[in-house]
């Protein structure tokens, strides 16, 4: 079924599209509530999943797994570096070709029958880390039982992904629905095209880039290694969360990479940090801004050090729907120059485009992990060797 799933995902994207005028909004209302229902249970269950994961992970490479993070938060620090410097050459480029912004047009929106939201038991940092300390204290002092309990737990979370693939269709027509009742897809379209092309050429061009350097150059295995990572990308696109489709990314990651076991064990540690379409989206729009308001381009020096913080604040992003941009408003106030409208503005164009930013992210995550998982598979073997 994960190979028909790009189709299927395919098929009800567009029936909600066309469907949407004589769907009733009453059972639109249900269909949504009931995303937002599995929506709050995975969520519920990511620190579990994440914890499984990552313990498994430390137990296997009890030695090296105290590193391993360490090399991991230096690797997603330069991924977002480098693609914020490159948006920021797209946002120059879009600054003197003249692209500008309006406020977007309010709509009515959908509201969900219900509402059943679970509590934040722990965060996904803690059970990040608590997962490695356990997973390496464990693995060195009871190895066998730790290996033996690893195993096990993993099985629980296999169990849950398979169970979560089934459900997708249903999670993901609630979020879709919404979308086209909000007008939101048709704002996109007419609206910002411009724009919105700009910076779905400058997002999805890099991560091809990406997956391209992940398979060497070489174009045979190519697009079934983007293929296996769409169903990801959809439910990121439906969700506005990278952290929901995490399962659906784990999945595509073990399938582009069966035998490799740190490309799965970097996504739960990078799912809410390493933001590729963010990276690309919130500077080109800035200067698009800058533009609108005749404010003047800013210095590369001054970029520079924008970068940097922007950088830094992606680890304090919050992992809903334009939690994004909401961590990052101060740093465009205190060095772009935003104004009170300005920030409005880019928090609700953020928003409009947050699932084409999330779906970005999600793609990017699948080829951070490729990159990476080879990288230190690489590393490991010159160490056992030395």
């Amino acid at each position: 079924m994960f190979r028909k799933m790009p189709y299927i995902l395919l098929v009800m994207i567009l029936a909600c599209f066309f469907l949407n005028e004589i769907i009733p909004v009453s059972f639109k209302s249900v269909l949504y509530a009931l995303s937002l229902t599995i929506k709050s249970v995975i969520v519920f269950l990511l620190p579990f999943l994440i914890f499984i994961l990552l313990f498994k992970t430390a137990v296997q490479l009890a030695r090296g797994a105290h590193k391993m993070i360490f090399f991991i938060l230096g690797a997603v620090c330069i991924s977002n570096f480098i693609s914020t410097l490159l948006s920021g050459g797209v946002g120059v480029a879009a600054y003197h070709f003249g692209l500008s912004l309006a406020f977007p047009q309010e709509s009515t929106s959908l509201n969900p029958s219900w509402l059943f939201i679970l509590p934040k038991w722990i965060a996904n940092d803690k059970a990040m880390f608590s997962g490695l300390l356990l997973g390496v204290a464990l693995a060195r002092f009871k190895p066998k039982w730790a290996e033996k309990m690893a195993l096990s737990l993993e099985g629980w979370v296999s169990g849950l992904m398979k169970v979560f693939l089934y459900l997708i269709p249903l999670f993901l027509s609630g979020f879709v629905l919404k979308l086209c009742h909000d007008q939101v897809l048709a704002s996109i379209v007419t609206d910002y095209a411009g724009i919105f092309a700009l910076i779905a050429a400058a997002q999805f061009g890099y991560i091809g880039f990406l997956y391209l350097l992940s398979n060497r150059f070489r174009w045979k295995g190519l697009f079934l290694k983007i293929q296996n990572m769409l169903p990801a990308a959809l439910a990121g696109m439906g969700s506005m969360s990278s952290a929901v489709a995490m399962p659906l990314t784990i999945l595509g990651a073990e399938k582009n990479a069966p035998h490799s076991k740190i490309t799965k064990a970097t996504i739960p540690a990078t799912v809410n940090i390493h933001l590729i379409g963010d990276c690309f989206a919130i500077p080109i729009f800035a200067f698009a801004l800058l533009k609108n308001f005749g404010i003047p381009e800013p210095a590369f020096f001054s970029y520079l050090i924008f970068a940097c913080y922007f950088v830094l604040a992606k680890f304090s992003v919050a992992a809903i729907p334009g939690g994004g941009i909401l961590v990052m408003l101060p740093i465009l106030e205190s060095h772009l120059g935003f104004t009170s409208e300005m920030m409005s503005l880019i928090t609700a164009l953020y928003i409009l485009f947050d699932p084409i930013i999330t779906s970005a992210n999600v793609l990017g995550n699948g080829a951070f992990s490729m990159l990476f998982g080879s990288w230190a598979e690489r590393k490991k073997v010159e160490v056992a060797q030395g």
